[in-house]
């Protein structure tokens, strides 16, 4: 979006996180917005969307049936019918959000230090619980950020010899989760 389309008063969201606002002011390719918290951010302009404007979405729409059309033109046999059992219990994926407004009522009085840590023991219980509970796959949704929960969590990972882990999928989680997987010795 140019800066052209942005208005002050414009309601918008942001792309990454579960937060919206309203535009207070932008200047070059920073906008700042007030949070409907009341606090006031700033974002470059492609990490906003207004809310209401539905011509990205529209737009967005169209490009994926064009591509949708590609891909059955291109398949051979698109109609075949999966016979393939599988288990409810592989089909069940756990999600844990960690942002921390998922955790909390209320992180005002919380420091960047006491929300990471609540963040990384969230995790650690709940791949706890996962691993108790034999449940085969994990994805844990934690934002793209600047990458310092990623990087706790990498490392907490790391240290469980009975789990592998990645990227989730990006068209369900975008670029702000990983997906964990418990190997099969450790569910037997």
């Amino acid at each position: 979006m140019t800066m052209k389309e942005w208005n002050k008063g414009d309601k918008v969201a942001v792309l990454d996180d579960a937060m919206e606002g309203v535009v207070i002011a932008f200047k070059n390719d920073e906008i700042t917005i007030e949070t409907t918290d009341g606090f006031e951010l700033s974002f470059r302009s492609n990490e906003l969307i207004k809310i209401g404007d539905t011509s990205e979405i529209n737009r967005a729409s169209k490009i994926s049936d064009i591509e949708q059309a590609k891909v059955q033109k291109v398949t051979k046999n698109h109609h075949r019918v999966n016979t393939e059992k599988k288990s409810k219990k592989d089909d069940f994926v756990l999600e844990i959000d960690l942002h921390i407004e998922k955790l909390v009522k209320s992180f005002k009085h919380m420091n960047n230090f006491d929300i990471l840590n609540l963040q990384i023991d969230t995790a650690r219980g709940q791949l706890e619980f996962a691993i108790r509970n034999r449940i085969p796959r994990i994805v844990f949704i934690h934002g793209m950020g600047e990458g310092v929960l990623k990087e706790e969590l990498d490392f907490l990972f790391g240290r469980y010899s009975e789990i592998s882990f990645q990227d989730a999928n990006y068209r369900k989680y975008g670029l702000g989760a990983t997906e964990v997987f418990l190997k099969q010795s450790a569910l037997i």
